[in-house]
């Protein structure tokens, strides 16, 4: 019996599906903000719409290394930040380490540390001002993956790219059509206050202002000059090539935190992997009978390349076995993804296994542990597939082939493989033929993926408008959605705060190119229905619309949260968001419960010591001082009243301090010597294309 449910509950057609009604909570409120958008909203009037400057520092500053932070940087979440902006701050750094060699760690008493809170708006600083506590917000509607990034690169050292001096060899700025008294956030900075550092203009950079930003009306106050990149600029998916090259350029970066490797077999010495023994060969090539016709990487649209790895079944006899084995790799202890494309044309009962080959003392071969078993049987596409790993020393990843007894016309294909030290997202949803869909889906009417189960055994689904709500076309829009499933019965409710991440997959053979568009919404269990009769997220059961099948199974759908404004139309057409007309998106629903609590305050261990030692010291009676016994019984006595009085400053000074409406005055990142030419992109105009 739980058998059948569950194969009931994987295996729903969604065409076959129908509802009473749904409900949903539309988290922008039905608007497109953007950073500047949300910051007007506020009243806020900062420079350059989102940068907080302190009014000691002048025009012509210039940060040196000084104000650079260290690679790894201290944070402090505040208790004023939203459950929800919480997480997406988590999910922004894990972007940083993935694709930098910046980290982030919470704060354990350095002297310098990035604080945040929810202020009116987004905004920051620019670069480490040695303020001890120097604050960023992300307030209402800024907890976006994009925005966030957006707002720590200022806190790294970044200005908007439109600030740049050879901003007007690229860009109109329309004078005319921008709002009075909001004219000095297009200023721009010559070359002996700012460098773009040896990187050309960058219209994908996601520090661009938008084509209306600060506008009067509805007229575009920015004009590209190649009229292409109209639609391109004010990009808040996530870091742009250029924004990478700059900023690991800034910090001297040499490889990524968490990154550990990627192929898409271009190369003759296919990245190093190497063939296992017996006469079975994974073998590179560019097309396979039985298919694929072409690689995934670049389907074929590029001369010259295009290649993969494939293992033919059809010529292969019954129980023959091919091991491809990537180089000795090094990832970091604990939970690794692992991300690859595959093509199966082979027989049903052909079979491909994914193992690691640990490195171990005693064996210099390796232990191996498998990992996951892939069944054959024609698919006719390439398929994505994340697989979890834990790994905690030197590995190798082996992808074993193996030959069934069933007829083969083809087999099994490799491409675009991809290792981080991150987690995998939880569960993928291939869309299939989405130039059909987009061409005669209504407007108003919604897609839903399959039902999926959290980690915590909660079901869930996903609705998305393809052609957008009925009051926004032209958007591509998300909802996330609580169902009935299999643990209902045993599960907490109202659902308390899971985190549902929905990421469109940017399908970049690169993981550190990939600019995946992701929203996350959480369950607040507290949260009423509009009409205040009911919890939000309660059991969908209690609170939601019944879903029949075709067949006359059913289940319930809980009222949605998500997003009418998740991606235009014509930036799903660029990147890769769509690849081969299929679209990947990528689910998770996460536990965030544990950021309820308070991170811990500490004092400055520097500050705390030297300033205890003292108090200790002077306060002594006669004969105590000098000695470090006494001494420390002392600093004993007066540690809960320093800590108290830092308290106390602290809160005044961050209470007191005024923010400036509006200034001149700028702090301008200061060109370093010796940048690597090598790290520059080949290619700018092409950064929203594939290149060949």
């Amino acid at each position: 019996m739980a058998l059948g449910w569950i194969a009931l509950f994987f295996g729903l057609g969604l065409a076959a599906a129908k509802l009473t009604g749904d409900t949903e909570t539309d988290v922008d409120e039905g608007h497109d903000w953007d950073i500047f958008n949300i910051n007007e909203a506020a009243g806020l009037d900062l420079l350059e719409g989102d940068i907080d400057l302190d009014e000691t520092f002048s025009r012509n500053s210039i940060i040196g290394d000084k104000y650079r932070w260290p690679t790894t940087i201290p944070y402090y979440l505040e208790d004023s930040l939203d459950m929800n902006a919480k997480g997406v701050i988590l999910k922004a750094f894990d972007q940083y380490r993935l694709k930098t060699c910046i980290d982030f760690t919470p704060w354990k008493g350095e002297e310098n540390y990035i604080s945040v809170y929810k202020g009116s708006g987004c905004f920051s600083s620019v670069g480490n001002q040695h303020v001890g506590k120097q604050r960023l917000s992300i307030g209402r509607n800024c907890d976006r993956l994009g925005t966030v990034e957006h707002e720590f690169l200022h806190a790294l050292g970044f200005w908007h790219e439109q600030s740049r001096a050879d901003r007007d060899d690229y860009v109109n700025i329309v004078w005319d059509r921008i709002e009075p008294g909001k004219e000095h956030n297009f200023k721009t900075y010559d070359d002996s206050v700012s460098s773009a550092l040896g990187v050309a203009y960058d219209y994908g950079s996601v520090m661009h202002y938008s084509k209306t930003s600060f506008n009067i009306g509805s007229e575009p106050t920015i004009v590209t000059k190649i009229p292409h990149f109209m639609d391109v600029i004010g990009q808040r998916m996530g870091f742009s090539a250029s924004d990478l090259t700059k900023l690991n350029s800034l910090y001297k970066c040499t490889k990524s935190s968490t990154f550990v490797d990627s192929c898409d077999f271009e190369l003759e010495n296919i990245c190093g992997m190497i063939q296992g023994p017996g006469a079975a060969k994974w073998e590179q090539r560019s097309s396979a009978s039985g298919g694929p016709q072409t690689d995934f990487s670049h389907m074929g649209q590029c001369e010259g390349k295009g290649y993969f790895m494939h293992f033919s079944t059809a010529s292969a006899e019954p129980g023959a076995r091919a091991f491809l084995e990537s180089r000795w790799l090094y990832p970091k202890p604990g939970a690794q993804c692992l991300q690859f494309f595959l093509h199966n044309s082979g027989a049903a009962d052909d079979v491909l296994n994914v193992w690691v080959r640990e490195h171990d003392e005693v064996d210099p071969s390796g232990k191996l542990k498998l990992f996951k078993s892939i069944s054959g049987g024609a698919m006719g596409s390439w398929e994505l597939h994340n697989i979890n790993l834990n790994v905690t020393r030197k590995a190798r990843v082996v992808f074993e082939g193996v030959r069934g007894k069933g007829s083969s016309t083809g087999g099994f294909s490799l491409d675009d493989i991809n290792l981080s030290s991150t987690k995998c997202p939880q569960h993928i949803w291939h869309i299939r033929n989405i130039t059909r869909l987009l061409a005669t889906t209504p407007v108003g009417e919604k897609l839903y993926s399959p039902r999926f189960l959290s980690p915590a055994g909660y079901s869930f689904q996903v609705g998305v408008y393809i052609n957008g709500r009925s009051d926004r076309p032209g958007y591509l829009a998300t909802y996330f959605y609580l169902t009935s499933g299999p643990n209902d019965h045993g599960l907490k409710w109202p659902c308390p705060w899971q985190q549902a991440t929905m990421a469109l997959m940017d399908q970049h053979s690169d993981v550190r190119q990939q600019m995946n568009m992701h929203r996350m919404v959480s369950t607040d269990p507290d949260k009423m229905s509009s009409d205040g009769t009911e919890y939000y997220w309660d059991d969908p059961r209690k609170v939601g619309s019944k879903v029949i099948a075709s067949d006359g199974s059913f289940y319930y759908r809980g009222p949605g949260t998500g997003t009418s404004s998740f991606l235009t139309h014509s930036r799903l057409k660029s990147r890769n968001f769509i690849k081969g007309d299929d679209a990947f998106f990528l689910f998770s629903l996460e536990d965030i419960s544990h950021l309820l609590a308070a991170q811990p305050l500490v004092r400055p261990a520097v500050q705390a010591e030297a300033s205890l030692a003292k108090a200790a010291d002077q306060g002594a009676p006669p004969g105590v001082a000098g000695n470090p016994t006494a001494v420390m019984a002392v600093v004993g006595t007066v540690a809960a009243m320093g800590v108290l009085v830092v308290f106390m400053v602290i809160a005044r000074s961050a209470w007191g301090k005024r923010r400036r409406r509006e200034s001149d005055e700028v702090v301008i990142v200061q060109d370093m010597p010796g940048f690597m030419e090598e790290l520059q992109p080949k290619n700018l105009t092409s950064v929203f294309t594939t290149p060949c």
